[in-house]
């Protein structure tokens, strides 16, 4: 009976074994973009409705973003104090992106403050004083 208690225990810890042969996830190298935007201009009268959107695009058209994240009236952009920060990632491989603020002002235009991110740059800050 002993012997048969033992098979029955070397069969349940071989079976309880873990396997080791997987391999840890592969993460995709990223870039990180913070951009950061408030204003230094005294736009207290100014009722005009803004939009702000963050834009990350490569030259070749394989990698874009681009999302509204802000919509205000421009006497509410914020001073440097309260600046509003938002982060992004984009793959980091060798190629060099365009990446800023695009905006829409009702009744008025289209505009944008864009910089370069270069190809293998981890991280990016792109800070807009709206003016």
């Amino acid at each position: 009976m002993t012997a048969f208690f033992g098979i029955i225990t070397i069969g349940l810890i071989t079976s309880c074994k873990k396997e080791k042969n997987n391999p840890a996830p592969v993460l995709a190298a990223t870039k990180t973009i913070r951009f950061i935007l408030y204003t230094n201009k005294d736009f207290s009268n100014d009722e005009h409705n803004i939009a702000f959107s963050l834009h990350i695009a490569n030259n070749n058209g394989t990698f874009g973003f681009d999302s509204v994240v802000a919509r205000m009236k421009i006497k509410d952009i914020p001073n440097k104090a309260n600046q509003l920060v938002f982060e992004r990632t984009a793959p980091l491989n060798t190629t060099t992106l365009t990446a800023g603020f695009t905006y829409a002002i009702e009744n008025v235009g289209y505009s944008w403050h864009l910089d370069t991110v270069a190809a293998n740059e981890k991280f990016k800050i792109i800070e807009y004083p709206f003016e």
